[in-house]
């Protein structure tokens, strides 16, 4: 027999299969040893009292030998002689479109500017060791895209969008633990993600699809308003119809399109910093234990939200127990992000704390960045510029190389220069810096009134233990290139399939892999067409 129970417990319990099995004899009323085996299918953490408990939804098999997989295994055919699709970019968005595509009996061509994901491991440690940075292959492009080592955190809000089980799913089939079906929260973990990443590849090229490193799109080839191919610096022409996935870093293509005149739309971004604290200190105010998070439970994650005069501000991408990296894609930037690793055991917790800025705010005196201007382009970029001067600043300000101008978080709100700064998980170095001065007022007294307002909330987390790291801009994408809203064609290119974070439609791997999959659909109607 098999019976599925919604169950309160303790951490301790949850973490403890013998223990669980007690409390469900107690609970009820079955015995341990009927018990064969217990499943859990959804996991979450209710931290919201001073008692923190774990919610369970498991599945019990009594007498009875579980034979259901735990994940449906998609057999993915063989495709070398089919019709063909060109991928352009190895970013979730792009591997899941791949994936999809072969499924639907076609031949995916992967064409990716950066490196596969191991050989990018060597131009990310040199930010922080040379503080270069290959404009090539860094933290935003290369295999894996931007998440690959940056957290592969796998929570969505997106589900309305399409199926975020079968995202998680397919990772699963790839290598990752199953434990990311379960968990409210899941998360891969940068030290994990890249073998799962791997192996979709050689999932992809098995099957008979290609994967090109080191292959930039230079620009698509369009004739009477219909893609043809793309052309690629190598050279080289790549044919069929393209599901563009670029991420939300490829500034190089916002241009190409501009200036070639397919269309795109102004959209709105988040702009701030990285803020950092002690891990312990975060599990001690979410936990409401002063002894941190104990044995049994993991390190905390938080999530705050507020409007300041009209706009949201709001923690983005939280990293318990993870580091804060350089995530500059070219010269003359300094830019953070946040990953974990999958034990999230590092002494430092870190979230983006970011202001909702839109294309009309762009006006605003208070948005003007001290000491640079704009450059003069096509309307539509003018966020994508704004972000570029903020970076530019960001850069003068930490010397000209990847250290980081940061600031204690106190101090920033009453307006006062740091003396010195806390111990950082940021590799290339901190440098005291007043980013209540240098940074556009729009953000900087928004930021300061949340978290004046997320102080008043969490009592503790308003406090000089923490540090802002500036700055954090690549939170998505700064125009959307248009497409429509049932075929997902480019609104005037026939055959141009925007995709992904890149093309302002998704915000994290889990989205990204989700438009991936619909816009290979979308290529499939459009070749039966």
């Amino acid at each position: 027999m098999i019976q599925e129970f919604q169950l309160k417990v303790t951490p301790e319990v949850a973490a403890n299969e013998q223990r669980l099995k007690e409390f469900i004899q107690y609970e009820k009323g079955i015995a341990p040893s009927e018990v064969t085996a217990i499943r859990i299918l959804k996991r979450n953490i209710d931290a919201r009292q001073r008692t923190v408990y774990i919610n369970l939804n498991v599945r019990l098999y009594i007498n009875e030998i579980p034979h259901d997989e735990e994940f449906p295994v998609i057999d993915y055919p063989q495709v070398e002689d089919k019709p063909q699709v060109v991928v352009v970019g190895a970013g979730p968005g792009g591997y899941f479109a791949a994936l999809r595509l072969i499924e639907l009996g076609l031949r995916p061509i992967v064409v990716e500017r950066g490196k596969n994901v191991r050989d990018r491991k060597v131009d990310i440690a040199l930010i922080s060791r040379e503080h270069t940075v290959n404009p090539e292959s860094n933290y935003s492009f290369g295999e894996g895209g931007a998440g690959a080592y940056s957290d592969g955190k796998l929570y969505t809000r997106s589900k309305k969008r399409g199926n975020t089980e079968k995202i998680m799913q397919v990772f699963c089939q790839h290598g990752a633990s199953t434990s990311i079906l379960v968990d409210a929260h899941p998360h891969i973990g940068t030290d994990k993600l890249p073998r799962v990443i791997e192996s979709m590849r050689e999932t992809i090229i098995r099957c008979g699809g290609e994967v090109h490193f080191e292959t930039r799109m230079d620009a698509i080839i369009i004739e009477n308003s219909e893609v043809k191919g793309i052309q690629t610096d190598t050279g080289k022409a790549f044919m069929g119809p393209v599901i563009l996935a670029t991420g939300h870093s490829a500034r190089d293509v916002y241009r190409w399109l501009a200036n070639n005149n397919v269309t795109l739309e102004a959209k709105g971004i988040a702009v701030g910093v990285r803020l950092e604290h002690p891990a312990k200190l975060i599990d001690q105010i979410q936990y409401h234990n002063k002894e941190g998070r104990g044995k049994y439970l993991p390190a905390a994650e938080y999530n705050f939200v507020t409007q300041v005069e009209g706009r949201g501000v709001y923690s983005f991408c939280m990293c318990p127990g993870g580091f804060v990296v350089p995530a500059a894609s070219g010269p003359e930037q300094v830019v953070v992000n946040g990953m974990s690793p999958s034990n999230r055991g590092s002494r430092w917790s870190n979230s983006g704390m970011v202001v909702e800025i839109q294309p009309d705010d762009l006006a605003s005196k208070e948005l003007q960045v001290s000491g640079e201007e704009m450059a003069a382009e096509h309307p539509v970029l003018q966020m994508l510029n704004f972000q570029e001067a903020l970076e530019r600043q960001c850069w003068l300000q930490g010397g000209r190389t990847q250290v980081a101008p940061a600031q204690r978080m106190e101090d920033f709100t009453r307006r006062k220069l740091s003396a010195d700064l806390p111990e950082t998980s940021y590799s290339p170095g901190l440098i005291a810096s007043p980013l209540h001065f240098w940074m556009p007022e729009f953000i900087t007294k928004r930021l300061s009134q949340g978290f004046q307002h997320f102080g008043r909330s969490r009592r503790g987390f308003l406090t000089n233990q923490a540090t802002m790291i500036g700055v954090e801009t690549r939170t998505s994408a700064p125009v959307r290139i248009t497409r429509d809203r049932e075929t997902l064609e480019h609104i005037t290119v026939k055959g141009l399939f925007p995709c992904g974070e890149g093309a302002g439609y998704a915000g994290g791997i889990v989205s990204a892999g989700v438009d991936g999959e619909r816009c290979a659909e979308a290529v499939a109607s459009f070749i039966n067409r």
